[in-house]
Order: C-alpha cells, then sequence, then structure tokens
C-alpha cells in the first residue's frame, strides 16, 4: 500500500476570499476525487485547527494500493482541475509518499 500525504501554507487572500474559505474549498475538491478517481482506496482531507508558527493549513491523507495507482492519480484530468486551484491559493507545498 501507498500512502500520500501533502501539506499547505495557504495565501491569507486569494480567488476572492479569505485562507480558511480557500481551506474549505481544497477540501472539497479533494474529498470529490474519491468518486471520481478509481484508483483512490481512501482520501481524508484535514484543516488545520491551531495558529503557530510551525503549522500548515491543509493536510491530504491518501491511499493507493500501488505506486502505478499513485501515478495514475497524479496525471487524472480530475486530479489535475484541483492542483490548478490550489497552486493559485498557497504559498507552499510539502508532499511524503511512502509504502507500508
Amino acid at each position: 500500500m501507498i500512502k500520500h500525504i501533502v501539506v499547505w501554507r495557504l495565501k491569507d487572500f486569494a480567488k476572492g476570499t479569505n485562507k480558511i474559505g480557500n481551506a474549505e474549498k481544497i477540501k472539497e475538491l479533494l474529498e470529490s476525487l474519491r468518486r471520481k478517481i478509481v484508483e483512490i482506496q481512501h482520501i481524508e482531507v484535514g484543516i488545520n485547527i491551531t495558529g503557530t508558527d510551525a503549522s500548515s493549513d491543509v493536510v491530504l491523507y491518501s491511499e493507493f494500493n500501488r505506486i502505478e495507482d499513485l501515478n495514475a492519480y497524479q496525471k487524472h484530468p480530475e486530479h489535475m482541475k484541483v492542483v490548478q486551484f490550489i497552486m493559485e491559493v498557497c504559498t507552499e507545498r510539502r508532499v511524503v509518499d511512502y509504502e507500508i
């Protein structure tokens, strides 16, 4: 199994709304991919509830059966639409992919 974790820091204001509004939109968009991309085994999106300097704003936790499934997800047109939105509202992105 492949676990894919991404965290983002968001701009204070982008796309006509504040950080919280964009975090909620990212959550909605990413979680909707479960119905659209069959390779996703599990997907969970969290919005940070603390405001420390070390905090990121949004986290994605997802699972895939194989690395090929993760690669298919990353290239999927529906995923690419979400990526485009996120890139417009984020200032930083970190990712970890690992196999168990």
